[in-house]
């Protein structure tokens, strides 16, 4: 099983990271205010316009560390990762499922029923443990209605009509989405989803862990040869990682929506954490990234137990361990793939 490392965060805008032997050197004004050892790092995520220099983008390409550089605004800008050794004849196999409506399919009423019953789990567990602070009526219609949309899902026929069931059970989870927020109601109220720009504090945090959950999925596809690009559910199109936003689904409202939740309903992030631009964008402030950064690496490193393998893992482990299950099915060592359906 492949090893859970740390993500360095660089959230300072005006640091610069170098090479200096096999560490990350990271300089403010030219002068060295820290260094951190290249073997402890999986990856590195900064968000800036200072960057890194060109021999340590180099020096992670080889060693296999990505470096993602995301906008002072937390939006995704590129992503420098070296040279891809998958296997060729897996990948040759998941484009040609890619081309295969039926198959395709099959795969896309994984992703999408694992996210109904998750976001159908997180209603419910709202209701089990507080539900004399919610609106249990509401929260109980809402999964009623996910509970059918799970039918539905697995009883459809075409591509066009599960977008049509995803996207109708989204808008009615995120519809009692409100309710879920039992502290700061007033500095974190949230009325719909909004993504380019998001409009209010909830959904620039969301927008921001989705952001980094994307990422995860990312970097493991990669990891076990799977082309991130080319996806079952999602179009494909240029520069859209379309087989990791296909994985994001199954691991969103029980990874990136309970993290955020977490973070309002415990205080950790608070209203001053954010600014508000000119164009209405609602978005963190570098304090605020840094808060959303340490929190976010702690919930990596929660254990937890795999409800297919029953085995222990890191949740930051869990988008590789689906990719893993995800490249067994397509070589034939599975007859379906077992989606993350959390208990």
């Amino acid at each position: 099983m492949k090893k859970l490392l740390n993500t360095l965060y660089i959230t300072n805008p005006d640091y610069y990271l170098s090479l200096e032997g096999e560490t990350v050197t990271v300089l403010s004004d030219k002068k060295k205010i820290g260094k951190i050892p290249l073997h402890n790092l999986e990856s590195i995520i900064t968000c800036g316009y200072m960057g890194a220099s060109p021999a340590l983008m180099g020096k992670c390409a080889q060693e296999g560390i990505s470096i993602i550089f995301l906008s002072r605004n937390g939006k995704f800008l590129a992503r420098i990762v070296g040279e891809q050794y998958g296997n060729v004849i897996l990948r040759k196999t998941q484009y040609r499922v890619s081309e295969c409506e039926e198959e395709s399919l099959k795969l896309a009423k994984c992703f999408i029923m694992s996210k109904l019953y998750n976001s159908r789990w997180i209603l419910e567990r709202a209701i089990r443990d507080h539900k004399l602070r919610v609106d249990t009526e509401a929260l109980k219609s809402a999964s009623l209605t996910l509970k059918n949309s799970l039918n539905s899902a697995y009883e459809c026929k075409s591509m066009d009509s599960l977008r049509g069931i995803e996207g109708e059970a989204a808008s009615i989870y995120f519809g009692v989405f409100n309710e879920l927020i039992l502290q700061q109601e007033e500095d974190f109220s949230f009325e719909f989803r909004s993504r380019r720009p998001p409009l209010d504090k909830v959904n620039a945090l969301l927008s921001f862990a989705y952001v980094l959950l994307t990422s995860m999925c990312t970097s493991a596809l990669e990891s076990v040869g799977l082309d991130p690009y080319v996806g079952f559910m999602h179009t494909i199109r240029p520069g859209r990682k379309s087989l990791a936003l296909d994985l994001v689904e199954e691991l969103r409202s029980v990874f990136a929506d309970r993290f955020v939740i977490t973070l309002i309903n415990k205080k950790l992030i608070l209203s001053k954490h954010f600014i508000e631009q000119e164009d209405g964008a609602v978005l963190l402030n570098d304090e605020g990234k840094k808060i959303f950064f340490k929190y976010w690496q702690q919930k990596k490193l929660e254990v937890i137990e795999h409800p297919y393998l029953k085995e222990k893992v890191e949740w930051g482990m869990v988008p590789y361990v689906q990719a893993l299950l995800l490249s067994r099915y397509l070589r034939g060592d599975l007859d379906s793939y077992p989606a993350f359906f959390w208990k």
